[in-house]
Protein backbone atom coordinates (compact mmCIF):
# COMPACT_ATOMS: atom_id res chain seq x y z
CA UNK A 1 0.00 0.00 0.00
CA UNK A 2 1.59 3.54 -0.87
CA UNK A 3 2.20 5.74 1.88
CA UNK A 4 0.13 8.18 2.55
CA UNK A 5 1.00 12.02 1.56
CA UNK A 6 1.46 14.17 4.09
CA UNK A 7 1.44 18.39 3.73
CA UNK A 8 1.62 21.42 6.23
CA UNK A 9 -0.97 23.84 6.89
CA UNK A 10 0.05 27.42 5.70
CA UNK A 11 -3.50 29.33 6.35
CA UNK A 12 -6.58 28.95 8.12
CA UNK A 13 -9.25 30.93 6.81
CA UNK A 14 -12.92 29.27 8.61
CA UNK A 15 -13.76 26.39 6.95
CA UNK A 16 -11.30 26.93 4.81
CA UNK A 17 -7.69 25.55 5.43
CA UNK A 18 -4.68 25.86 2.81
CA UNK A 19 -1.52 23.10 2.90
CA UNK A 20 1.43 22.92 0.76
CA UNK A 21 3.23 19.63 0.56
CA UNK A 22 0.50 17.76 -1.67
CA UNK A 23 1.61 17.88 -4.91
CA UNK A 24 0.22 13.90 -6.06
CA UNK A 25 -3.57 15.10 -4.09
CA UNK A 26 -5.80 15.27 -6.80
CA UNK A 27 -8.90 17.70 -6.75
CA UNK A 28 -11.98 15.98 -4.16
CA UNK A 29 -9.40 13.79 -2.66
CA UNK A 30 -10.65 13.04 1.04
CA UNK A 31 -8.11 14.32 3.60
CA UNK A 32 -7.83 14.52 7.27
CA UNK A 33 -6.33 18.02 8.83
CA UNK A 34 -4.90 18.21 12.46
CA UNK A 35 -3.58 16.14 15.09
CA UNK A 36 -7.51 14.84 15.75
CA UNK A 37 -8.13 13.94 11.85
CA UNK A 38 -10.99 16.56 10.98
CA UNK A 39 -12.69 15.52 7.90
CA UNK A 40 -11.37 17.68 5.00
CA UNK A 41 -12.10 17.97 0.78
CA UNK A 42 -9.34 19.24 -1.78
CA UNK A 43 -11.43 22.04 -3.62
CA UNK A 44 -8.51 23.81 -5.44
CA UNK A 45 -5.12 23.11 -6.49
CA UNK A 46 -2.20 25.19 -7.39
CA UNK A 47 1.31 23.34 -8.11
CA UNK A 48 1.74 21.29 -4.63
CA UNK A 49 -0.70 23.73 -2.64
CA UNK A 50 -4.49 22.64 -1.97
CA UNK A 51 -7.26 24.49 -0.53
CA UNK A 52 -9.35 22.31 1.93
CA UNK A 53 -12.70 22.80 3.00
CA UNK A 54 -12.93 21.13 6.33
CA UNK A 55 -15.82 19.34 6.94
CA UNK A 56 -15.69 20.33 11.03
CA UNK A 57 -15.21 23.50 12.78
CA UNK A 58 -11.25 24.85 12.46
CA UNK A 59 -10.77 26.56 15.60
CA UNK A 60 -7.38 25.30 16.97
CA UNK A 61 -5.96 24.75 13.67
CA UNK A 62 -2.86 26.91 12.96
CA UNK A 63 -0.12 26.89 10.21
CA UNK A 64 2.27 23.94 10.62
CA UNK A 65 -0.52 21.59 11.48
CA UNK A 66 -0.73 18.11 9.43
CA UNK A 67 -2.66 17.55 6.55
CA UNK A 68 -2.48 13.76 5.81
CA UNK A 69 -4.34 12.84 1.88
CA UNK A 70 -6.50 9.44 1.88
CA UNK A 71 -5.79 9.69 -2.09
CA UNK A 72 -9.60 8.50 -2.67
CA UNK A 73 -12.53 11.08 -2.83
CA UNK A 74 -15.39 11.53 -0.36
CA UNK A 75 -17.44 8.48 -0.86
CA UNK A 76 -20.52 7.20 0.65
CA UNK A 77 -20.90 3.60 2.02
CA UNK A 78 -24.05 1.81 0.14
CA UNK A 79 -25.91 -1.63 1.78
CA UNK A 80 -27.85 -2.88 4.02
CA UNK A 81 -28.56 -0.62 7.35
CA UNK A 82 -29.21 2.81 5.70
CA UNK A 83 -32.86 2.60 5.94
CA UNK A 84 -34.24 4.59 9.32
CA UNK A 85 -30.65 5.72 9.74
CA UNK A 86 -29.96 9.16 9.98
CA UNK A 87 -26.52 10.73 8.94
CA UNK A 88 -25.15 13.76 9.06
CA UNK A 89 -24.02 15.86 5.82
CA UNK A 90 -20.78 12.97 5.19
CA UNK A 91 -22.90 10.05 6.12
CA UNK A 92 -21.51 9.64 9.42
CA UNK A 93 -24.69 7.96 11.77
CA UNK A 94 -25.46 10.44 14.35
CA UNK A 95 -26.54 7.53 17.41
CA UNK A 96 -23.13 6.38 16.58
CA UNK A 97 -21.91 9.93 17.18
CA UNK A 98 -23.76 10.42 20.36
CA UNK A 99 -22.42 7.28 21.91
CA UNK A 100 -18.93 8.55 21.44
CA UNK A 101 -19.66 12.12 21.99
CA UNK A 102 -22.96 12.95 23.73
CA UNK A 103 -25.83 15.14 22.29
CA UNK A 104 -22.78 18.15 20.85
CA UNK A 105 -21.04 16.47 18.71
CA UNK A 106 -17.10 16.30 19.34
CA UNK A 107 -14.16 17.19 16.98
CA UNK A 108 -12.68 14.63 15.05
CA UNK A 109 -15.28 11.91 15.69
CA UNK A 110 -16.46 9.44 13.18
CA UNK A 111 -17.89 6.22 12.75
CA UNK A 112 -18.61 4.16 9.34
CA UNK A 113 -21.75 4.86 7.60
CA UNK A 114 -23.19 1.25 7.62
CA UNK A 115 -23.13 -1.24 11.08
CA UNK A 116 -20.17 -3.19 10.95
CA UNK A 117 -21.55 -5.78 13.44
CA UNK A 118 -24.64 -6.25 12.69
CA UNK A 119 -25.50 -9.52 10.94
CA UNK A 120 -27.98 -9.94 7.83
CA UNK A 121 -29.64 -12.88 6.17
CA UNK A 122 -27.95 -12.70 2.78
CA UNK A 123 -30.09 -15.19 0.17
CA UNK A 124 -28.21 -15.96 -3.00
CA UNK A 125 -30.08 -15.71 -6.82
CA UNK A 126 -27.28 -16.45 -8.72
CA UNK A 127 -24.94 -19.69 -8.58
CA UNK A 128 -21.11 -20.32 -9.44
CA UNK A 129 -20.19 -20.10 -12.81
CA UNK A 130 -23.22 -17.54 -13.92
CA UNK A 131 -22.04 -14.64 -16.05
CA UNK A 132 -23.01 -11.50 -14.34
CA UNK A 133 -21.91 -7.67 -15.38
CA UNK A 134 -22.00 -4.51 -13.19
CA UNK A 135 -25.36 -3.95 -11.65
CA UNK A 136 -26.97 -7.34 -11.89
CA UNK A 137 -28.35 -8.64 -8.46
CA UNK A 138 -26.72 -11.26 -6.86
CA UNK A 139 -29.04 -11.80 -4.25
CA UNK A 140 -31.84 -10.08 -1.54
CA UNK A 141 -31.23 -8.91 1.78
CA UNK A 142 -34.52 -8.43 3.41
CA UNK A 143 -34.02 -5.49 4.94
CA UNK A 144 -37.37 -4.89 6.88
CA UNK A 145 -40.80 -5.68 6.82
CA UNK A 146 -40.37 -3.04 3.87
CA UNK A 147 -37.68 -2.89 1.94
CA UNK A 148 -35.80 -5.68 0.32
CA UNK A 149 -32.05 -4.98 -0.77
CA UNK A 150 -31.15 -6.09 -3.93
CA UNK A 151 -27.15 -7.15 -3.48
CA UNK A 152 -25.75 -5.70 -7.02
CA UNK A 153 -22.58 -6.30 -8.29
CA UNK A 154 -20.46 -2.98 -8.27
CA UNK A 155 -20.65 -1.41 -11.61
CA UNK A 156 -17.49 -1.48 -14.23
CA UNK A 157 -16.78 -5.03 -13.16
CA UNK A 158 -17.90 -7.92 -15.07
CA UNK A 159 -17.07 -12.04 -15.48
CA UNK A 160 -18.70 -15.22 -13.73
CA UNK A 161 -19.32 -15.56 -10.07
CA UNK A 162 -16.45 -18.20 -8.38
CA UNK A 163 -18.15 -19.11 -5.52
CA UNK A 164 -21.14 -17.84 -3.78
CA UNK A 165 -23.03 -18.37 -0.31
CA UNK A 166 -26.37 -17.76 1.53
CA UNK A 167 -26.22 -17.48 5.37
CA UNK A 168 -25.45 -14.43 7.71
CA UNK A 169 -23.11 -11.57 7.28
CA UNK A 170 -21.48 -8.48 8.12
CA UNK A 171 -21.41 -5.94 5.56
CA UNK A 172 -17.56 -6.73 5.49
CA UNK A 173 -17.22 -10.02 5.11
CA UNK A 174 -16.79 -11.75 1.92
CA UNK A 175 -20.00 -13.83 0.66
CA UNK A 176 -18.79 -14.86 -2.96
CA UNK A 177 -16.21 -13.94 -5.57
CA UNK A 178 -16.30 -12.65 -9.32
CA UNK A 179 -13.42 -13.73 -11.71
CA UNK A 180 -13.43 -11.67 -14.73
CA UNK A 181 -12.14 -12.46 -17.98
CA UNK A 182 -8.69 -11.74 -16.93
CA UNK A 183 -8.84 -13.83 -14.35
CA UNK A 184 -8.83 -10.75 -11.96
CA UNK A 185 -10.01 -11.75 -8.60
CA UNK A 186 -13.30 -9.42 -7.21
CA UNK A 187 -14.54 -9.89 -3.64
CA UNK A 188 -17.98 -9.42 -3.60
CA UNK A 189 -19.86 -8.29 -0.22
CA UNK A 190 -22.75 -6.42 1.01
CA UNK A 191 -21.49 -2.99 0.99
CA UNK A 192 -20.03 -0.89 -1.79
CA UNK A 193 -18.90 2.34 -1.84
CA UNK A 194 -19.28 5.19 -4.57
CA UNK A 195 -17.59 9.09 -4.84
CA UNK A 196 -20.61 11.72 -3.84
CA UNK A 197 -19.65 13.73 -6.75
CA UNK A 198 -20.23 11.35 -9.71
CA UNK A 199 -23.14 10.04 -10.93
CA UNK A 200 -23.90 6.47 -10.81
CA UNK A 201 -24.18 4.73 -13.99
CA UNK A 202 -26.87 3.62 -15.97
CA UNK A 203 -27.91 1.92 -19.30
CA UNK A 204 -30.22 5.12 -20.63
CA UNK A 205 -32.70 7.40 -19.65
CA UNK A 206 -36.43 7.07 -20.23
CA UNK A 207 -38.87 9.18 -20.43
CA UNK A 208 -41.08 9.90 -18.07
CA UNK A 209 -44.83 9.15 -18.17
CA UNK A 210 -46.10 8.32 -14.67
CA UNK A 211 -46.90 10.87 -12.11
CA UNK A 212 -45.31 10.97 -8.62
CA UNK A 213 -48.89 10.75 -6.61
CA UNK A 214 -48.86 13.02 -3.16
CA UNK A 215 -52.63 13.16 -2.37
CA UNK A 216 -52.30 16.64 -2.63
CA UNK A 217 -54.75 18.12 -4.89
CA UNK A 218 -53.61 21.24 -6.06
CA UNK A 219 -50.42 19.54 -6.91
CA UNK A 220 -51.61 16.46 -8.26
CA UNK A 221 -54.15 17.82 -10.66
CA UNK A 222 -53.15 21.30 -11.25
CA UNK A 223 -49.33 21.21 -11.35
CA UNK A 224 -48.06 17.52 -11.29
CA UNK A 225 -45.05 15.77 -10.45
CA UNK A 226 -43.78 12.84 -13.21
CA UNK A 227 -41.67 9.92 -10.97
CA UNK A 228 -38.20 10.93 -12.41
CA UNK A 229 -39.30 14.61 -12.39
CA UNK A 230 -37.63 17.89 -10.77
CA UNK A 231 -39.45 20.40 -8.62
CA UNK A 232 -39.21 23.88 -7.10
CA UNK A 233 -40.47 24.76 -3.64
CA UNK A 234 -39.50 28.76 -3.29
CA UNK A 235 -41.29 30.49 -0.42
CA UNK A 236 -41.02 33.09 2.41
CA UNK A 237 -40.37 31.94 6.06
CA UNK A 238 -43.72 30.23 7.56
CA UNK A 239 -45.41 29.80 4.13
CA UNK A 240 -45.29 25.94 4.42
CA UNK A 241 -42.55 24.69 2.70
CA UNK A 242 -41.63 21.71 5.32
CA UNK A 243 -45.48 20.91 6.14
CA UNK A 244 -45.37 20.56 1.91
CA UNK A 245 -41.72 18.32 1.89
CA UNK A 246 -43.62 16.27 4.98
CA UNK A 247 -46.48 15.62 2.87
CA UNK A 248 -44.94 14.22 0.27
CA UNK A 249 -42.54 11.82 2.40
CA UNK A 250 -45.32 10.03 3.62
CA UNK A 251 -48.30 9.92 0.74
CA UNK A 252 -46.05 9.96 -2.18
CA UNK A 253 -46.14 6.61 -4.07
CA UNK A 254 -42.37 6.35 -4.38
CA UNK A 255 -40.82 2.96 -2.35
CA UNK A 256 -37.84 4.84 -0.95
CA UNK A 257 -37.70 8.42 0.67
CA UNK A 258 -34.50 10.43 1.08
CA UNK A 259 -34.60 13.51 3.17
CA UNK A 260 -31.97 15.88 3.30
CA UNK A 261 -32.30 19.28 5.92
CA UNK A 262 -29.74 20.87 4.49
CA UNK A 263 -28.80 24.08 6.67
CA UNK A 264 -32.23 24.10 8.01
CA UNK A 265 -33.05 25.18 12.09
CA UNK A 266 -32.33 22.96 14.46
CA UNK A 267 -36.36 22.60 15.82
CA UNK A 268 -37.20 21.98 11.62
CA UNK A 269 -35.15 18.95 11.67
CA UNK A 270 -35.67 17.90 15.30
CA UNK A 271 -39.44 18.15 14.08
CA UNK A 272 -38.54 15.65 11.47
CA UNK A 273 -36.68 13.39 13.41
CA UNK A 274 -39.64 13.43 15.98
CA UNK A 275 -42.52 12.79 13.43
CA UNK A 276 -41.36 10.96 11.21
CA UNK A 277 -40.54 7.64 13.16
CA UNK A 278 -44.22 8.37 14.48
CA UNK A 279 -45.92 8.45 11.40
CA UNK A 280 -47.33 5.47 9.53
CA UNK A 281 -46.42 4.31 6.14
CA UNK A 282 -50.35 4.73 4.11
CA UNK A 283 -48.93 1.83 1.45
CA UNK A 284 -47.43 -0.99 3.80
CA UNK A 285 -49.18 -0.09 8.02
CA UNK A 286 -45.27 0.19 8.91
CA UNK A 287 -43.60 2.86 10.35
CA UNK A 288 -42.49 5.88 7.51
CA UNK A 289 -38.81 5.56 8.70
CA UNK A 290 -38.21 2.22 7.61
CA UNK A 291 -38.80 3.32 3.70
CA UNK A 292 -37.12 6.70 4.69
CA UNK A 293 -33.21 7.68 5.18
CA UNK A 294 -32.60 11.18 6.93
CA UNK A 295 -29.46 13.54 6.22
CA UNK A 296 -29.59 16.05 8.99
CA UNK A 297 -27.06 18.80 8.35
CA UNK A 298 -28.57 21.51 10.31
CA UNK A 299 -27.50 25.38 10.51
CA UNK A 300 -24.94 25.09 13.25
CA UNK A 301 -22.78 22.73 11.81
CA UNK A 302 -20.10 23.41 10.15
CA UNK A 303 -21.02 25.50 6.80
CA UNK A 304 -18.79 23.08 4.36
CA UNK A 305 -20.63 19.92 5.50
CA UNK A 306 -24.03 21.64 3.96
CA UNK A 307 -22.12 21.45 0.50
CA UNK A 308 -21.47 17.60 0.94
CA UNK A 309 -24.71 16.73 2.48
CA UNK A 310 -26.39 16.85 -1.44
CA UNK A 311 -24.19 15.04 -2.96
CA UNK A 312 -24.71 12.58 -0.20
CA UNK A 313 -28.49 12.53 -0.20
CA UNK A 314 -28.58 12.29 -4.10
CA UNK A 315 -26.06 9.07 -4.21
CA UNK A 316 -27.82 6.72 -2.06
CA UNK A 317 -30.77 8.04 -4.04
CA UNK A 318 -29.46 6.43 -7.20
CA UNK A 319 -28.25 3.15 -5.39
CA UNK A 320 -31.69 2.38 -4.64
CA UNK A 321 -33.11 3.49 -8.04
CA UNK A 322 -30.38 1.05 -9.46
CA UNK A 323 -32.34 -1.39 -7.79
CA UNK A 324 -35.47 -0.75 -9.54
CA UNK A 325 -36.84 1.13 -6.86
CA UNK A 326 -38.78 4.82 -7.63
CA UNK A 327 -36.86 7.13 -4.88
CA UNK A 328 -38.21 10.55 -4.15
CA UNK A 329 -35.09 12.86 -2.91
CA UNK A 330 -36.23 16.24 -0.93
CA UNK A 331 -33.30 18.38 -0.18
CA UNK A 332 -34.60 21.44 2.29
CA UNK A 333 -33.51 24.04 1.35
CA UNK A 334 -31.13 24.16 -1.68
CA UNK A 335 -30.62 28.15 -0.57
CA UNK A 336 -28.37 27.17 2.64
CA UNK A 337 -26.83 25.07 0.16
CA UNK A 338 -26.12 27.60 -2.16
CA UNK A 339 -24.93 30.03 0.95
CA UNK A 340 -22.47 27.56 2.10
CA UNK A 341 -21.33 28.08 -1.82
CA UNK A 342 -20.95 31.22 -1.64
CA UNK A 343 -18.80 31.52 2.09
CA UNK A 344 -16.74 29.36 0.62
CA UNK A 345 -16.06 30.77 -2.78
CA UNK A 346 -15.54 33.97 -1.02
CA UNK A 347 -12.63 32.65 1.17
CA UNK A 348 -11.38 31.50 -1.54
CA UNK A 349 -10.89 34.75 -3.04
CA UNK A 350 -13.08 33.62 -6.12
CA UNK A 351 -14.95 36.25 -8.53
CA UNK A 352 -18.39 36.83 -6.96
CA UNK A 353 -21.24 36.44 -9.30
CA UNK A 354 -24.47 37.91 -8.88
CA UNK A 355 -25.28 39.07 -4.88
CA UNK A 356 -22.15 37.47 -4.37
CA UNK A 357 -22.77 33.89 -5.20
CA UNK A 358 -20.43 31.85 -7.06
CA UNK A 359 -20.46 32.27 -10.87
CA UNK A 360 -20.86 28.18 -11.10
CA UNK A 361 -23.67 28.50 -9.29
CA UNK A 362 -26.25 27.79 -12.21
CA UNK A 363 -24.04 25.32 -12.88
CA UNK A 364 -23.93 23.13 -9.69
CA UNK A 365 -27.90 23.22 -9.24
CA UNK A 366 -28.08 22.48 -12.46
CA UNK A 367 -25.54 19.36 -11.87
CA UNK A 368 -27.77 18.54 -9.28
CA UNK A 369 -31.11 18.53 -10.39
CA UNK A 370 -29.32 16.62 -14.08
CA UNK A 371 -29.36 13.76 -11.50
CA UNK A 372 -33.05 13.27 -10.74
CA UNK A 373 -34.64 11.05 -13.83
CA UNK A 374 -36.28 7.74 -14.74
CA UNK A 375 -33.52 5.17 -16.21
CA UNK A 376 -33.05 2.19 -17.35
CA UNK A 377 -30.71 0.47 -14.91
CA UNK A 378 -27.48 -1.64 -15.08
CA UNK A 379 -27.55 -5.17 -15.26
CA UNK A 380 -30.63 -7.54 -16.33
CA UNK A 381 -34.35 -7.60 -15.34
CA UNK A 382 -35.53 -8.15 -11.77
CA UNK A 383 -38.70 -10.46 -13.40
CA UNK A 384 -37.77 -12.98 -16.26
CA UNK A 385 -40.57 -11.63 -18.72
CA UNK A 386 -39.62 -8.16 -17.86
CA UNK A 387 -37.15 -6.03 -21.20
CA UNK A 388 -35.14 -4.17 -18.46
CA UNK A 389 -34.75 -3.24 -14.88
CA UNK A 390 -36.30 0.21 -14.54
CA UNK A 391 -35.83 3.11 -11.23
CA UNK A 392 -36.23 6.73 -11.10
CA UNK A 393 -35.03 9.15 -9.01
CA UNK A 394 -37.96 12.29 -8.28
CA UNK A 395 -36.30 15.43 -6.68
CA UNK A 396 -37.96 17.81 -5.12
CA UNK A 397 -35.92 21.13 -3.65
CA UNK A 398 -37.49 23.95 -1.64
CA UNK A 399 -35.83 27.21 -1.78
CA UNK A 400 -35.82 30.20 0.89
CA UNK A 401 -35.05 33.26 -1.19
CA UNK A 402 -34.71 36.49 1.38
CA UNK A 403 -38.33 37.96 1.56
CA UNK A 404 -39.92 35.76 -0.43
CA UNK A 405 -38.26 37.61 -3.40
CA UNK A 406 -38.58 35.15 -6.62
CA UNK A 407 -36.07 37.36 -8.52
CA UNK A 408 -33.22 36.27 -6.86
CA UNK A 409 -30.72 33.69 -8.35
CA UNK A 410 -30.89 30.45 -6.34
CA UNK A 411 -34.66 30.49 -7.32
CA UNK A 412 -33.71 31.66 -11.21
CA UNK A 413 -31.05 28.94 -11.72
CA UNK A 414 -33.26 26.80 -10.44
CA UNK A 415 -36.08 27.11 -12.71
CA UNK A 416 -34.16 27.04 -15.57
CA UNK A 417 -33.85 23.28 -14.86
CA UNK A 418 -36.70 21.93 -13.44
CA UNK A 419 -40.11 21.41 -15.03
CA UNK A 420 -42.16 21.97 -12.21
CA UNK A 421 -42.73 25.34 -9.99
CA UNK A 422 -44.77 25.07 -7.04
CA UNK A 423 -44.09 28.87 -5.99
CA UNK A 424 -45.73 29.24 -1.78
CA UNK A 425 -46.95 32.87 -0.80
CA UNK A 426 -47.07 34.28 2.86
CA UNK A 427 -50.31 35.92 1.63
CA UNK A 428 -52.30 32.74 1.16
CA UNK A 429 -50.53 31.37 4.50
CA UNK A 430 -51.60 33.96 6.55
CA UNK A 431 -54.87 33.86 5.09
CA UNK A 432 -54.56 30.19 6.35
CA UNK A 433 -55.28 28.85 3.35
CA UNK A 434 -52.94 25.44 2.81
CA UNK A 435 -51.42 24.68 0.66
CA UNK A 436 -50.29 27.85 0.38
CA UNK A 437 -49.34 27.67 -3.83
CA UNK A 438 -50.14 30.33 -6.03
CA UNK A 439 -51.96 28.64 -8.73
CA UNK A 440 -51.50 31.92 -10.61
CA UNK A 441 -47.63 31.83 -10.54
CA UNK A 442 -47.20 28.16 -10.27
CA UNK A 443 -46.94 25.31 -13.62
CA UNK A 444 -45.92 22.23 -14.40
CA UNK A 445 -44.01 21.42 -17.90
CA UNK A 446 -45.48 17.84 -17.63
CA UNK A 447 -48.72 18.28 -18.34
CA UNK A 448 -49.24 16.94 -22.22
CA UNK A 449 -47.09 13.54 -20.79
CA UNK A 450 -49.47 12.74 -17.91
CA UNK A 451 -52.59 13.18 -20.22
CA UNK A 452 -52.44 9.62 -21.59
CA UNK A 453 -52.35 8.05 -17.96
CA UNK A 454 -54.93 10.81 -16.61
CA UNK A 455 -56.98 9.56 -19.18
CA UNK A 456 -55.82 5.79 -19.19
CA UNK A 457 -56.05 5.57 -15.23
CA UNK A 458 -58.88 8.29 -14.32
CA UNK A 459 -61.00 9.60 -16.87
CA UNK A 460 -61.02 11.27 -20.56
CA UNK A 461 -62.42 14.26 -19.38
CA UNK A 462 -59.87 14.69 -16.22
CA UNK A 463 -57.61 17.31 -17.91
CA UNK A 464 -60.26 19.30 -19.43
CA UNK A 465 -61.76 19.48 -16.54
CA UNK A 466 -58.40 20.85 -14.58
CA UNK A 467 -58.16 23.18 -17.82
CA UNK A 468 -61.57 24.38 -16.98
CA UNK A 469 -60.38 25.18 -13.22
CA UNK A 470 -57.58 27.02 -13.95
CA UNK A 471 -59.18 29.28 -16.82
CA UNK A 472 -61.84 30.10 -13.97
CA UNK A 473 -59.34 31.42 -11.47
CA UNK A 474 -57.48 33.16 -14.01
CA UNK A 475 -61.01 35.08 -14.84
CA UNK A 476 -61.32 35.48 -11.30
CA UNK A 477 -58.64 37.08 -10.76
CA UNK A 478 -59.42 39.39 -13.66
CA UNK A 479 -62.90 40.37 -12.61
CA UNK A 480 -61.43 40.87 -8.37
CA UNK A 481 -59.62 44.04 -9.67
CA UNK A 482 -62.79 45.20 -11.39
CA UNK A 483 -65.22 44.08 -8.00
CA UNK A 484 -62.51 46.00 -5.69
CA UNK A 485 -63.20 49.29 -7.44
CA UNK A 486 -67.20 49.15 -8.32
CA UNK A 487 -68.05 46.04 -6.08
CA UNK A 488 -69.43 42.46 -6.87
CA UNK A 489 -72.92 43.71 -7.47
CA UNK A 490 -71.36 45.57 -11.08
CA UNK A 491 -70.51 42.74 -12.60
CA UNK A 492 -72.70 40.94 -14.96
CA UNK A 493 -74.55 37.68 -13.37
CA UNK A 494 -72.52 35.14 -14.99
CA UNK A 495 -69.73 36.90 -14.14
CA UNK A 496 -70.74 36.58 -10.46
CA UNK A 497 -71.14 33.02 -10.87
CA UNK A 498 -67.83 32.55 -12.52
CA UNK A 499 -66.47 34.40 -9.24
CA UNK A 500 -68.36 31.72 -7.18
CA UNK A 501 -67.53 28.74 -8.89
CA UNK A 502 -63.93 29.64 -8.37
CA UNK A 503 -64.36 30.50 -4.80
CA UNK A 504 -65.34 27.19 -4.33
CA UNK A 505 -62.60 25.58 -6.59
CA UNK A 506 -60.34 27.48 -4.05
CA UNK A 507 -62.12 26.66 -0.97
CA UNK A 508 -63.40 22.92 -1.52
CA UNK A 509 -60.69 22.09 -3.86
CA UNK A 510 -57.29 23.87 -3.48
CA UNK A 511 -57.44 23.89 0.17
CA UNK A 512 -56.39 20.82 1.84
CA UNK A 513 -55.74 20.10 5.89
CA UNK A 514 -52.88 18.07 5.88
CA UNK A 515 -53.52 17.73 9.82
CA UNK A 516 -56.98 16.13 9.32
CA UNK A 517 -57.16 12.49 8.97
CA UNK A 518 -59.90 12.59 6.15
CA UNK A 519 -58.23 15.66 4.15
CA UNK A 520 -54.69 14.58 4.06
CA UNK A 521 -54.49 12.18 1.03
CA UNK A 522 -57.30 12.39 -2.08
CA UNK A 523 -56.84 9.84 -4.69
CA UNK A 524 -56.79 10.97 -8.74
CA UNK A 525 -60.09 9.40 -8.88
CA UNK A 526 -61.63 11.20 -5.95
CA UNK A 527 -59.58 14.52 -7.40
CA UNK A 528 -61.58 14.02 -10.64
CA UNK A 529 -64.95 13.38 -8.89
CA UNK A 530 -64.59 16.98 -7.08
CA UNK A 531 -63.72 19.11 -9.91
CA UNK A 532 -66.21 17.19 -11.80
CA UNK A 533 -69.44 18.16 -9.23
CA UNK A 534 -67.67 21.99 -8.94
CA UNK A 535 -67.89 22.40 -12.24
CA UNK A 536 -71.53 20.81 -12.96
CA UNK A 537 -72.66 23.20 -10.47
CA UNK A 538 -71.42 26.40 -12.48
CA UNK A 539 -72.73 24.81 -15.78
CA UNK A 540 -76.35 24.25 -13.79
CA UNK A 541 -76.14 27.88 -11.95
CA UNK A 542 -75.11 29.34 -15.61
CA UNK A 543 -78.28 27.60 -16.67
CA UNK A 544 -80.68 28.28 -14.24
CA UNK A 545 -79.25 31.89 -14.50
CA UNK A 546 -80.16 32.29 -17.93
CA UNK A 547 -84.08 30.77 -17.29
CA UNK A 548 -84.54 33.56 -14.65
CA UNK A 549 -83.35 32.29 -11.40
CA UNK A 550 -82.28 35.07 -8.67
CA UNK A 551 -78.71 35.03 -8.19
CA UNK A 552 -79.35 35.04 -4.43
CA UNK A 553 -81.53 31.35 -4.71
CA UNK A 554 -78.41 29.80 -6.80
CA UNK A 555 -75.68 30.56 -4.76
CA UNK A 556 -78.01 29.73 -1.39
CA UNK A 557 -78.85 26.25 -2.77
CA UNK A 558 -78.73 23.52 0.10
CA UNK A 559 -75.97 21.69 -2.20
CA UNK A 560 -73.50 24.30 -2.01
CA UNK A 561 -72.87 22.72 1.68
CA UNK A 562 -72.73 19.37 0.36
CA UNK A 563 -70.02 20.33 -2.29
CA UNK A 564 -67.98 21.94 0.69
CA UNK A 565 -67.68 18.70 2.49
CA UNK A 566 -66.90 16.30 -0.22
CA UNK A 567 -63.16 16.77 0.08
CA UNK A 568 -63.82 15.08 3.68
CA UNK A 569 -65.36 11.50 2.17
CA UNK A 570 -63.46 8.85 1.05
CA UNK A 571 -66.25 7.68 -0.79
CA UNK A 572 -65.58 7.96 -4.54
CA UNK A 573 -69.16 6.78 -6.05
CA UNK A 574 -72.07 7.29 -4.04
CA UNK A 575 -71.24 10.60 -2.25
CA UNK A 576 -70.82 12.67 -5.63
CA UNK A 577 -73.32 10.82 -7.83
CA UNK A 578 -75.50 12.01 -4.90
CA UNK A 579 -74.37 15.40 -4.89
CA UNK A 580 -74.52 15.72 -9.09
CA UNK A 581 -78.40 14.62 -8.48
CA UNK A 582 -78.70 17.36 -5.66
CA UNK A 583 -77.39 19.92 -8.36
CA UNK A 584 -79.72 18.89 -11.47
CA UNK A 585 -82.79 19.41 -9.31
CA UNK A 586 -81.95 22.25 -7.19
CA UNK A 587 -80.18 24.37 -9.65
CA UNK A 588 -83.66 25.04 -11.70
CA UNK A 589 -85.69 27.96 -12.64
CA UNK A 590 -89.08 27.18 -11.25
CA UNK A 591 -91.35 30.20 -11.50
CA UNK A 592 -88.50 32.32 -10.62
CA UNK A 593 -87.58 30.18 -7.83
CA UNK A 594 -84.32 27.95 -7.40
CA UNK A 595 -83.58 25.63 -4.68
CA UNK A 596 -86.50 23.15 -4.48
CA UNK A 597 -85.83 19.79 -4.74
Amino acid sequence: MAELEQGRIVKVAGPLVVAEGLARSRMYDLVRVGDEGLMGEIIEMRGDRASIQVYEETEGLGPGDVVVSTGAPLSVELGPGMMGAVYDGVQRPLDALKVQSGAFLARGVSAPGLDREARWTFRATVDAGDRVEGGDVIGIVQENEVIALRIMVPPGIDGRIGEIGSGTYTVEETLGTLVADDDTEHALKLMQTWPVRIPRPYRRKLSLAEPLVTGTRVIDTFFPLLKGGAACIPGPFGAGKTVAQHQIAKWSNAEVVVFIGCGERGNEMTDVLMEFPELTDPYSGQPLMRRTVLVANTSNMPVAAREASVYTGITMAEFFRDMGYNVVLQADSTSRWAEAMREISGRLEEMPGEEGFPAYLGTRLAAFYERAGKVATLGGPLEADAEERQGSVSVVGSVSPPGGDLSEPVVQNTLRVVKVFWALEDRLAYERHFPAINWLVSYSLYLDKITPYWREAVSDEYRARRDKCMELLQRESELAEISRLVGVEALSPEEQIIMETAKSIREDFLQQNAFRDDDQFTSLVTQDRLLRVILLFHEKALQAQAEGAPLKEIFDAPVRERIARAKYTTEETDVFSQIESDIETQLVADGGEAGEV
